[in-house]
């Protein structure tokens, strides 16, 4: 049985943060980082948020927040005597935030079964690319191992997002160009999950469709709020996808390139994406003479995303080399050295790397089984 359900209100298009003026008589926490304070982004957030009976901002968050500020969260909730939280920034922000009011209710559970309180959870992206704001995931850090603990609860999922573009549009180009290929990555790899369905598909489609179409745009004048508003809408529904069947070794191993050498996570992605769509195609085998399910599926959405595509075989080389056309023109990375780590260096990690993949929960989904010996070879490609 296939589940669908999708819990979080999303409100979206230019002054749609114009929504906080409904928020009234209550105890709000914005939560977020130092350079959202520094920069007056947050400051037009608090006058959103002027009915409020009271507001207190908590600006701790760092990337890959870590538990002991996960911690420091509660305990400002809790004296704050927090009603609602506004979570604005990137996936850091919005994961802290999810964490932070996860916990504190667990707690709140133990401490006063009775009389439980409810904090309404608000997410601001600032970046379109993690999602995050409509998915069920939060990611924290060991503060003591440095080790990645994945949070994974249907509650965590914020009660309200809002995907405003003016929040998006001074972001640099190399932040823009890095979060939307996490959105391509997103849309694809939920496309051919092994989990995939109907529902998911549709999700999926409508994201790339999208990104491919607007994230050039979006690349290269970023005041373009048209394009900054179809990315902030693309980068929802890639969410709203993988929330629902997972992802694929993709992000198993751009999750480990990004613990080990913490290489921005969109671009790690970015990375191995070509090698992982032809490695799940199965196409470059020799006598193969069937197209596999997932090939299929590429074929369909370089349709999709206008490329030529009358044969799988086709379909699939043409999205890999419009992903890599799009990697050179917005300047990305397409290997490891250009990421400023050496050959011997990434070597020398390489069991670690494989292990890390193959036991990620995102592999687990990925349409073709995968091996150490096919994360190896995928990781060939990267090698230099």
């Amino acid at each position: 049985m296939k589940r669908f359900k999708l819990s979080t209100e999303v409100l979206f298009s230019e002054d749609a943060i114009d929504a906080l003026l409904e928020e009234k008589d209550e105890n709000a926490v914005l939560i977020t980082d130092k350079f959202m304070v520094d920069s007056g982004m947050a400051d037009i957030i608090l006058k959103k948020l002027s009915n409020c009976k009271e507001v207190s901002v908590f600006s701790e968050v760092v990337p890959d927040p870590p538990m002991d500020l996960i911690e420091r969260g509660i305990a400002f909730l809790q004296d704050k005597d927090c009603d609602v939280v506004v979570a604005l920034g990137g996936g850091s922000s919005i994961d802290a935030a999810k964490a932070i009011v996860y916990m504190a209710k667990k707690i709140d559970e133990k401490q006063n079964p009775d009389n439980q309180k409810k904090i309404k959870l608000i997410a601001l992206p600032t970046t379109s690319g993690t999602g995050s704001e409509v998915t069920q995931f939060a990611v924290v850090t060991d503060s003591k191992t440095g080790v990645k603990i994945p949070l994974i609860d249907e509650s965590l999922m914020p009660d309200i997002a809002i995907l405003d573009p003016e929040l998006v549009k001074s972001a640099p180009p190399f932040i823009t160009a890095d979060t939307g290929m996490d959105v391509i990555t997103h849309a694809l790899e939920a496309y051919v999950s092994e989990t995939a369905s109907d529902c998911s598909d549709c999700l999926a489609e409508k994201a790339a469709e999208l990104a491919f179409e607007f994230l050039p745009r979006a690349y290269r004048n970023g005041y373009d709020i048209k394009a900054r508003d179809k990315m902030h809408r693309a980068s929802c529904l890639a969410g709203m996808a993988f929330n629902l069947v997972n992802l694929g070794v993709n992000h198993g191993i751009a999750h480990a390139l990004g613990a080990i050498f913490h290489i921005p996570h969109g671009r790690a992605n970015a990375l191995v994406l070509p090698y992982v769509i032809e490695f799940n195609a199965d196409m470059a085998r020799e006598g193969a003479k069937h197209s596999n399910d997932a090939a299929k599926k590429y074929q369909k959405m370089a349709r999709i995303v206008g490329l030529p595509a009358p044969t799988p075989k086709v379909g699939v080389a043409n999205l890999i080399a419009e992903i890599q056309r799009l990697l050179k023109y917005m300047d990305r990375p397409q290997c490891m050295s250009e990421c400023g780590v050496s050959v011997e260096e990434f070597n020398k990690h390489r069991e670690e790397i494989v292990r890390r993949a193959l036991a990620d929960a995102c592999t687990q989904a990925n349409p073709r089984k995968v091996t150490a010996e096919d994360i190896n070879k995928i990781l060939d490609h990267i090698a230099k």
